[in-house]
């Protein structure tokens, strides 16, 4: 803009980057030394900010419109919501950001991450070549599935930025307990889309940072002002900045670049800029697409009541009043590191930056822009704009005035100082966890309660590494013995009142640093956000954590969007969901829960379990305490490997379904085989005789139910197997793997459940009983093509009492006995009463 900078003299913000106060184009001779290496190294951020958005627009067009496309899908990206993102970016990464702080990246803007990684020697040329194709780079930025330098998995919008914020709390909680010495603490980062705040998760975490005090957290949301669909409502923010400020955020809003406020500062400048805070985003979007005439059109009419308001737009060429008009805070370089630089570090902080959606491409502020292309002939008007041969599309210097600098500068950025930041931190030495004494009847959530009691009461490196988290329900779910025990985090200390005036109360609840459970409000996506974050803390910070959160099962479907985020990311905890089912009888069918043992059966990265005794689930923590800490199949027991290594199991989170119903508990010996069994699924509770035309297969709370119809069946029928299961995930994982292994030439390959039924006849029934839907249990039957009547509750419950619940819903020891004269025909013996 030479005519602008003879005009308008430029006075940039006193940050680090700052020049002489005085024109933006000084004479050499009159500059300082450090004005030279300011403006030298504004140089190099403005060359590296249109390399940023040549890079990540092409990739798109690459995958789009030049690689091969054998199936002829659209293949896709975001080149307008990435170039929204370039500037901010460019800020941000190679001059704001240190190695320890963490950054969640706007989904959309995925391909100006991969562009800066690459940039920064963290991306290889082959996988932003394959983008969005077959183990290339992601969609969206992955931990698990892209190679470069990704700290938070993004793309179910929102999550990756309320994560940010249970990352710092996180990163508080260990520090608090003296860890992490040689890995300061740093901000967590999120860039967010405008529309993001409209996610009910993000609100939900904002109370719940409030309540735990939180700081080092930066959203930066890019406010481009269009979504998928519209383009978004005006104010809409001034409504939000409110909320932030109510919660104890600083907002800075980056509205205006350094054009913009140059002219502000002349005669007629302030009518301008409360045109443009007037102005409806619709119309203003419109006329960023529109361009210079569309501008000059309209302000000639909005303004004609301020002759030097027009003076100043009618002494500007088209080229350059658009670029005056676009010269929004959030694609102006100077101005973003301003007001990153501004930011205090005593509490979080909300950055609404304006952008323009595709800003510097041909469709920028268009309301269609969000899937838009560059057509070939726009990339190459683009190319020709940015000094780029044929040829010479992905290298890293083309077009750059500098390239030895900017080479060298690159090699000097800060945030790249360390390489790429994942820890491996050892791991936590698991002790026998002792099989609790009980006698007579006993219900798991009770004995989950007084095994982690145990466990605390012994202390050692795992009682000190467990964090618990719940959403309200931490007493209903047995994890008050815990913290009476432990005591509940928080920076800052607080007395429990009630023991202070001498007042009886079962909980013992003080709140300090040193605390070991977070309680949370009722809001099961925090809870699992939470988990996220804590079930990261080994790679994100150094040091491993031994995550638990506990909540009430049927509420699993009220954060399942984030519980799926949690295991995309590889995050290692332990939920137990307690009560469950139709067994919670009298809380009526909105508290029982049908569906949750599929989602442990579907999910990714998570082993569910189901037991029904307390020695059992003993076994099981035993066993999860080092399956949440295994990183690969070589960590795997030589006890697991002669049956378990067919599926590919490197280890992640659990999940333990428990009751409230009180069962007899079983005398017995605990035998390494029935340990191993109980691991991997399941055991025979009563084998089956030869011959046999019955078996029974159950899991959890009914097995009373299942163990005395097979006595009555028994009266005149011989043999009849009871299978026990405790994990109808990991029985289904094995013989999905094994037939795997079968297919690939393993013809020896066998899984635990195919062993278990090979002792069943061929001819036999088989009757699969669970507090769950029944497609839980009946797949059983394709293992070995045995008949089955699957019996569980497929429709919403009601209150009751167990008895008449299970008999309305078939799972009692009548409904079993006449699935079994369904199967096999004959004289039954119904139960009386």
């Amino acid at each position: 803009m030479n005519d602008m900078s003879k005009q308008l003299p430029l006075t940039r913000p006193q940050s680090s980057l700052r020049s002489a106060q005085g024109a933006g184009t000084l004479s050499p001779s009159l500059e300082s030394e450090g004005e030279r290496e300011v403006n030298a190294t504004l140089d190099i951020l403005r060359q590296l900010e249109r390399k940023v958005l040549w890079l990540s627009s092409y990739l798109i067009h690459h995958a789009n419109h030049e690689r091969e496309n054998r199936d002829g899908l659209k293949v896709g990206g975001h080149q307008a919501s990435s170039a929204s993102m370039a500037t901010l970016m460019t800020a941000l990464y190679f001059h704001i950001l240190r190695p320890e702080d963490r950054v969640a990246v706007k989904p959309h803007a995925s391909p100006v991450f991969h562009a800066i990684q690459y940039l920064l020697g963290n991306q290889t040329l082959a996988n932003l070549q394959n983008f969005r194709a077959f183990g290339g780079a992601q969609s969206y930025p992955s931990r698990t599935k892209d190679t470069d330098d990704v700290d938070f998995s993004t793309g179910s919008v929102g999550l990756g930025v309320a994560m940010t914020g249970f990352a710092a709390i996180t990163q508080e909680y260990v520090h608090a307990k003296g860890w992490a010495q040689n890995w300061p603490k740093g901000r967590m980062i999120s860039l967010m889309g405008d529309a993001e705040i409209d996610e009910g998760n993000i609100h939900e975490a904002l109370l719940e940072y409030w309540k735990h005090g939180l700081t080092n957290t930066w959203w930066v949301v890019d406010y481009n002002r269009q979504s998928l669909d519209s383009v978004v409502s005006d104010q809409l923010f001034s409504k939000v900045t409110n909320a932030f400020e109510n919660l104890g955020w600083k907002v800075i809003t980056i509205k205006y670049g350094r054009l913009l406020e140059r002219v502000f500062s002349m005669p007629g400048g302030p009518a301008l800029r409360d045109w443009i805070d007037q102005c409806p985003n619709q119309i203003y979007s419109a006329l960023v697409f529109e361009g210079a005439k569309g501008w000059r059109r309209q302000l000639d009419t909005d303004l004609a009541a301020h002759p030097d308001t027009l003076a100043i737009i009618r002494a500007l060429p088209d080229a350059d009043l658009a670029e005056l008009m676009c010269n929004l805070g959030g694609n102006d370089l100077e101005a973003c590191i301003a007001a990153f630089e501004s930011a205090p570090s005593d509490k979080p902080v909300c950055f609404i930056a304006y952008t323009i959606k595709g800003a510097r491409l041909p469709f920028q502020g268009h309301k269609d822009n969000h899937a838009g292309l560059m057509t070939k002939a726009q990339m190459q008007e683009f190319r020709a704009r940015n000094a780029i041969n044929q040829g010479d599309e992905w290298q890293p210097y083309a077009g750059l005035d500098k390239p030895a600098e900017v080479d060298a500068f690159l090699r000097q950025v800060p945030f790249n100082a360390k390489g790429r930041r994942r820890f491996t931190a050892p791991k936590i030495d698991v002790p026998k966890i002792a099989i609790p004494e009980v006698k007579g009847e006993a219900a798991t959530q009770n004995g989950f309660g007084k095994i982690l009691d145990e466990i605390a009461k012994a202390g050692g490196p795992l009682a000190d590494r467990i964090v618990t988290t719940s959403p309200d329900v931490t007493v209903s779910t047995n994890l008050g013995p815990w913290v009476n025990r432990r005591g509940l985090f928080s920076m800052q200390s607080r007395d429990d009142v009630f023991k202070e005036r001498g007042l009886q109360s079962m909980q013992k609840w003080e709140m300090s640093p040193k605390g070991q459970h977070i309680e949370l409000g009722i809001a099961e996506m925090n809870l699992f956000l939470n988990l996220a974050a804590l079930g990261l803390s080994h790679s994100l910070f150094g040091e491993r954590l031994i995550p638990i959160g506990t909540l009430y099962d049927p509420f699993i479907m009220r954060g399942l969007d984030a519980l799926n985020y949690a295991c995309y990311q590889d995050a290692r905890f332990m939920v137990v969901a307690t009560p469950s089912g139709i067994t919670l009888a009298p809380e009526g069918g909105a508290h029982q829960s049908i569906a949750t043992p599929l989602i442990g059966l579907a999910q990714d990265g998570l082993a569910s379990f189901e037991p029904a005794y307390v020695d059992e689930l003993a076994v099981i923590m035993d066993w999860a305490f080092r399956y949440m800490q295994r990183d690969g199949l070589s960590e795997m027991p030589d006890a697991e490997k002669t049956t378990r290594w067919l599926r590919d199991e490197k280890g992640g989170s659990v999940y333990l379904r428990l009751s409230t119903r009180s069962i007899p508990q079983l005398p017995r010996a605990h035998t390494p085989q029935w340990r191993e069994d109980v691991i991997q699924g399941g055991y025979w509770l009563r084998k089956p005789e030869e011959g046999t035309g019955l078996a029974i297969v159950a899991m959890g709370a009914v097995m009373p139910e299942a163990i005395e119809a097979a006595g009555l069946l028994a009266e005149d029928r011989r043999g009849i197997g009871v299978l026990a299961v405790t994990s109808a995930d990991r029985l289904s994982a094995g013989w999905h793997s094994a037939q795997r292994a079968r297919e690939r030439g393993d013809r020896a390959a066998i899984s635990h459940v195919e062993h278990l039924l090979a002792d069943l006849p061929r001819d036999a029934g088989i009757i699969t009983v669970c507090d769950a839907h029944p497609e839980t249990l009946t797949w059983i039957g394709g293992v070995a093509g045995h008949r089955v009547r699957g019996l569980g509750p497929e429709h919403f419950g009601q209150s009751g009492s167990i008895h008449e619940l299970y008999a309305h819903h078939g799972i009692g020891v009548n409904g079993i006995l006449a699935a079994a004269e369904g199967l096999q025909g004959g004289r039954v013996r119904y139960r009386r009463g």
